[in-house]
């Protein structure tokens, strides 16, 4: 099959925690592919951080060496609670959460994510990106989801991965901003509105978001898992309201948001979910009339793995 090098389409990148690490092994493999580069990348969450890096010029390669060998999520938030492990950590955390809790916005300011990602992207601006970009918070002021097309990149990014309760909000201009995913985990609808003045075509998504299991009433022992367990709720519920995309490479498994230790499983998932779909996105990069009937048949591919639910908190 023919692939047609000069196609535009745009890449839609999901939230979700340490799961969205998936997207570093989806564009590693899709590089690798020799598949043509996205003309507009639209991100939520750790898809915005992801995407917003990429889209700026970072290469993939070396964002996955950071990613697998010098990444410690806990470096890069505040307090000493999150450096902590075994029960005495876990007492502490649950302390340091209820007190910030009670008296802050957040538990964490989000300043030393903000640091990490500038020391990637400096002050570079989203209209400065080598790919267009665009990512979605909310705002808890007006209760719309909002899209972050201009201004400071690093700042977008950390808007976007605002999840409510552990990351302080984004004041701006009069709006409170949090998590695009409170709405919308994958903002397809974006993608396709910014890409009308692209001349985007076709809208591939990745999903990070398993299959739906049932947690027993026995899960919820902390207020966390019953946080966690809502924002679920709301992703799979925005589901049905979610425009479709063209193709949607699957890249999920067991993890929960905060599992950041499977970091290499998450990356080695994306790059496994693109190379066993092959045929599905050769369709859909692909030109000509065959190129066309197979993408009316495949609209799915990838990897969604299932197994124990893994609680949080």
């Amino acid at each position: 099959m023919t692939i047609d090098r000069g196609l535009k389409y745009a890449l839609v990148l999901a939230g979700g925690g340490a799961r969205g690490l998936v997207h570093i092994g989806v564009l590693s493999a899709l590089e690798a592919a020799g598949y043509p580069p996205p003309s507009l990348i639209v991100g939520c969450s750790m898809g915005a951080i992801i995407g917003g890096l990429y889209a700026a010029g970072e290469d993939i390669k070396k964002l996955k060496d950071f990613v697998l060998e010098r990444l410690d999520i806990s470096d890069f938030m505040e307090g000493p609670g999150f450096k902590m492990s075994g029960p005495i950590g876990k007492l502490f955390v649950t302390g340091q959460f209820i007190g910030n809790f009670a008296a802050k916005p957040g538990v964490d300011p989000g300043d030393k994510a903000l640091g990490l990602i500038e020391s990637f992207v400096g002050d570079k601006r989203i209209e400065d990106c080598s790919i267009p970009f665009v990512c979605n918070a909310v705002d808890l002021v007006s209760g719309r989801e909002i899209l972050l097309r201009s201004g400071s990149l690093a700042k977008a990014m950390r808007t976007s991965m605002s999840f409510p309760a552990f990351f302080e909000p984004v004041v701006d201009g009069g709006m409170c901003l949090v998590d695009g995913g409170v709405t919308d985990n994958l903002p397809v609808w974006a993608a396709r509105e910014e890409g009308k003045a692209l001349g985007v075509s076709r809208i591939l998504a990745v999903d990070t978001r398993g299959k739906w299991r049932e947690m027993p009433a026995s899960g919820y022992k902390t207020g966390i898992s019953v946080v966690m367990r809502c924002f679920e709720v709301l992703i799979y519920t925005a589901e049905s309201h979610r425009p479709p995309a063209d193709m949607v490479i699957q890249a999920a498994d067991f993890s929960s948001m905060f599992d950041f230790d499977r970091k290499k499983q998450l990356v080695a998932l994306g790059e496994a979910a693109v190379r066993e779909s092959g045929k599905e996105l050769d369709a859909f990069f692909g030109s000509g009339i065959a190129a066309g009937l197979l993408r009316k048949k495949y609209k799915s591919c990838g990897i969604r793995q299932e197994g124990k639910y893994a609680e949080t908190g």
